[in-house]
């Protein structure tokens, strides 16, 4: 325990940042998943078992990725009653559940017939959006997506690396980078996810090309050049490692 808080007081570094946090874990830190494991088996899981689930009148689960999870149930009055009762459960060990995040989705499979998925709920949950689509063989399945926000932010980050990297050599940028896009490869590749992949894919090779031209005013890197760089040295393409 006393290991526990000093690491909740000692802060966040990024960069040359310093965060102190005020309440709770920090965002990013690595107490976060650990405190949350305790927390959560004994607040959440525990208590879900003994008492939730001989309670409820159809299927329920509980599924949990460190500090995430989701409750499905069948029937929504089972779900409108756990949602009734979980903020009383926390607030006996002394918590609080954020006034946004939790939120009741219905996710019913549309009918044969339907023609769109109005009215089915879409979630977003460990950065992917879940929702109901029309597969090849025209049958409703759940696909999933990469969150726009968080594509958006890797975006972003890709553009401040190579902007911040222009100093660097050349292979050097060019194995860090490539070691960025496998890593998100690595979270990302799911089956459904390939326009997002696209996207990215792409938009690493403009801010590389970008910000290559720009390293000094004899710099300059046309397309042509460029291409013929990316034939010798290529960046790794987007390919589906998880068919969930």
């Amino acid at each position: 325990m006393r290991l526990i808080g000093k690491w909740l007081h000692a802060g966040v570094l990024e960069g040359d940042n310093l965060t102190d946090p005020e309440q709770g874990t920090p965002p990013g830190g690595g107490v976060s998943p650990m405190v949350a494991t305790i927390f959560r088996q004994a607040v959440l899981e525990a208590w879900y078992a003994r008492d939730v689930t001989p309670r409820m009148n159809g299927r329920t689960v509980l599924l949990r990725l460190a500090d995430d999870c989701v409750i499905g149930c069948e029937r929504e009055e089972d779900a409108r009653r756990i949602m009734a009762v979980l903020p009383k459960r926390v607030a006996r060990f002394g918590l609080t559940m954020h006034p946004t995040k939790p939120g009741l989705v219905a996710c019913r499979r549309p009918g044969s017939q339907a023609e769109t998925d109005t009215g089915h709920g879409t979630c977003e949950c460990l950065g992917c959006i879940h929702d109901w689509t029309k597969s090849r063989r025209g049958s409703w399945v759940i696909k999933r997506r990469t969150a726009s926000k968080r594509l958006r932010r890797t975006m972003r980050a890709l553009w401040q690396w190579c902007r911040d990297q222009r100093p660097t050599p050349r292979i050097a940028q060019y194995r860090i980078l490539c070691q960025k896009l496998r890593g998100h490869y690595q979270s990302y590749s799911i089956r459904g996810h390939d326009p997002r992949l696209q996207q990215l894919y792409e938009h690493a090779g403009h801010a590389w090309r970008y910000w290559l031209s720009r390293r000094s005013h004899k710099s300059a890197l046309p397309w042509e050049t460029f291409d013929r760089l990316h034939v010798r040295v290529p960046l790794p393409a987007p390919r589906i490692l998880h068919a969930i």
